[in-house]
């Protein structure tokens, strides 16, 4: 059966629905679900797993990690409840960046397997039902790629034009560094060329020119090459600086956005694979974030919310929830067919640069008091779990995770709580090899000496926080979101439904009711440290109960629809009405 075009589909949903309630319940037909012919919404519901290859799991005893070892991981990972693997950087690279710097975008870098390792992968994934989406880092290159090496070579290269001079050093040459105490300019002078280049992040990482047409067919042509390998879509990286206008005026702080880049990318995709999601690195204002999702979809179909991911750490950080929440209602109104990525670490710092500094000192205070923690003016290099260190806000904060609208993303080691290693330079903190067992190197690799030193000292030491010691603890935090992750499947109102916050009558009390299809979820969480009394108008009728989902216990709706409750200290639950 052919497929029709997704904004179709989803008019004549509007539609189908539009005419049941008109026509009445007796000659209606059944309203259709999404879920019932819409397979290009998958990304409505599951759980996507952050991968970083080479310090995953090392099968041949060289200390890097290998697509063979994920293989072997696949069934953990389906059993955590995985439905997406997200794969950072995996080609060739001088490594000078974590493998974001690449010089080569058709190939598999060697350390971490062949290309036969690659489809085996791809293929066990396929039939564990794991989808596998990987960074498409076009914004820029390394600078050892051949084309960065024939553009500098002489000025009438064909690659001359790929990438972005300046034959003057020009004005704002340092101004608009990704990474400020770090990065000393964005523009630097090339011997060889005899002109300055332009670069948003270091300078072994020249930016590709976006306003080239053959940067463009290039960048069509390797989002094909991989999807014709089983790819299901992309993290798009650094998507405001791939857009931008940049040339030796360029004012970073009044940037001019080509969206159209976007659009032709999404098109491009969807027309090769119908099911192609791009998802977006895009740390925006909620006014610019309908530039990026499209009017009507036809851009980005996920983005990080960045914005909301500020305000909840400043929320758990002071149990002040009411930023959070407005944080959360002006990232709201989205398009249909898009969604929300939320995540609590990612790969990088957690950027707190949209907070005052007053907010941002409360964060600091709380979760990286210490300078060596904190990075960039803006932002904090340790991983959730020393961050927060109370178990139970821990907890609380995954509950909200798998709750909050949108898709949630889990970084490699954070579901065992994995700590961090503040010796090492810049973001590579939050990057150390993956904590399997109490063997050596964390049952990582047996190799002398790994890519990257395991965590072997203090509480989060790999003979203390591992998979296997985790995995046989009921009460264990991998338990724990595996549970969250088996609610988050059940409970489809969150991915399809709509949603509303409600007054609780408690500041620090967050709770959010889910619609959608005649079925209700209603999630309540405290940010305290105190045990908090709270009262929700649910809009249910006395004659129908909320159970407890955590506990399967019931809770009984008062005649005006009100609910009234307890939770502990950072205590949190999950209500379903009864039909």
């Amino acid at each position: 059966m052919k497929k029709l075009p997704l904004l179709l589909v989803m008019g004549l949903l509007v539609a189908c629905q539009t005419n049941s309630s008109q026509t009445g319940s007796k000659q209606a037909p059944p309203t259709p679900t999404p879920t019932d012919f819409i397979e290009e919404l998958w990304y409505k519901n599951g759980l996507v797993y952050n991968v970083d290859v080479e310090v995953f799991n090392d099968t041949n005893g060289d200390g890097v990690g290998d697509f063979n070892g994920l293989t072997q991981r696949l069934g953990y990972l389906k059993a955590l409840g995985v439905e997406t693997i997200w794969l950072a950087p995996f080609q060739p690279t001088p490594n000078q960046d974590d493998g974001y710097d690449i010089s080569d975008f058709y190939s598999i870098d060697t350390r971490l397997g062949t290309s036969q390792d690659f489809d085996n992968f791809m293929r066990q994934s396929s039939q564990q039902g794991i989808r596998v989406i990987m960074d498409l880092v076009t914004n820029h290159t390394s600078d050892q790629h051949p084309w960065f090496r024939q553009a500098r070579q002489r000025k009438d290269s064909p690659y001359r034009s790929w990438y972005v001079w300046a034959k003057e050093q020009p004005t704002k040459w340092n101004k608009g560094m990704v990474f400020p105490g770090v990065q000393q300019a964005v523009w630097t002078f090339d011997k060889q060329a005899g002109e300055y280049y332009y670069h948003r992040f270091y300078e072994f990482q020249p930016d590709l020119n976006m306003q080239n047409p053959a940067v463009l067919r290039e960048m069509r042509k390797i989002t094909r090459y991989w999807l014709e390998r089983g790819i299901a879509g992309f993290r798009v990286d650094a998507v405001p600086f791939l857009i931008e206008v940049a040339n030796a005026d360029f004012d970073p702080d009044q940037p001019i956005h080509q969206f159209n880049i976007i659009t032709q990318l999404h098109q491009y995709s969807q027309w090769h694979k119908k099911d192609a999601v791009l998802l977006g690195e895009a740390n925006v204002d909620p006014a610019e974030q309908q530039d990026y999702f499209g009017k009507d979809g036809q851009n980005m179909q996920l983005l990080f919310n960045f914005y909301a991911n500020q305000y909840l750490f400043h929320a758990l950080a002071t149990s002040n929830i009411d930023k959070f929440e407005k944080a959360l209602e002006a990232t709201k109104m989205i398009p249909p067919t898009a969604q929300w990525a939320n995540f609590l670490r990612n790969h990088d710092e957690i950027d707190l640069g949209r907070l005052t500094n007053a907010e941002r000192r409360a964060v600091y205070e709380r979760m990286g008091p210490d300078t060596t923690m904190q990075l960039y003016d803006r932002g904090i290099r340790r991983r959730l779990a020393p961050m927060l260190g109370d178990k139970r806000l821990i907890e609380l904060a995954y509950s909200l995770l798998f709750a909050l609208p949108g898709l949630p993303v889990i970084r490699y080691g954070e579901e065992i709580g994995m700590g961090d290693d503040l010796s090492l330079q810049e973001r590579l903190s939050v990057r150390t090899p993956m904590q399997w067992s109490g063997a050596r190197n964390g049952g990582f690799s047996i190799a002398a000496k790994p890519i990257r030193p395991v965590i072997s000292q203090g509480p989060y030491r790999y003979t203390q926080v591992n998979v296997a010691a985790q995995q046989a603890d009921s009460s264990s935090l991998l338990n724990r979101i595996t549970q969250f992750a088996r609610l988050r499947r059940q409970c489809s109102e969150i991915g399809w439904g709509k949603w509303q916050i409600l007054p609780t009558g408690s500041a620090p009390v967050l709770a959010i009711r889910y619609n959608w299809q005649g079925r209700t979820l209603l999630l309540v969480h405290n940010f305290s440290a105190e045990q908090q009394s709270y009262q929700v108008s649910t809009s249910l009728n006395g004659n129908r109960k909320l159970v407890d989902l955590m506990t399967n216990t019931p809770g009984q709706v008062g005649a005006a629809g009100d609910y009234s409750g307890q939770l502990p200290a950072y205590g949190y639950t999950w209500f379903q009405a009864t039909q």
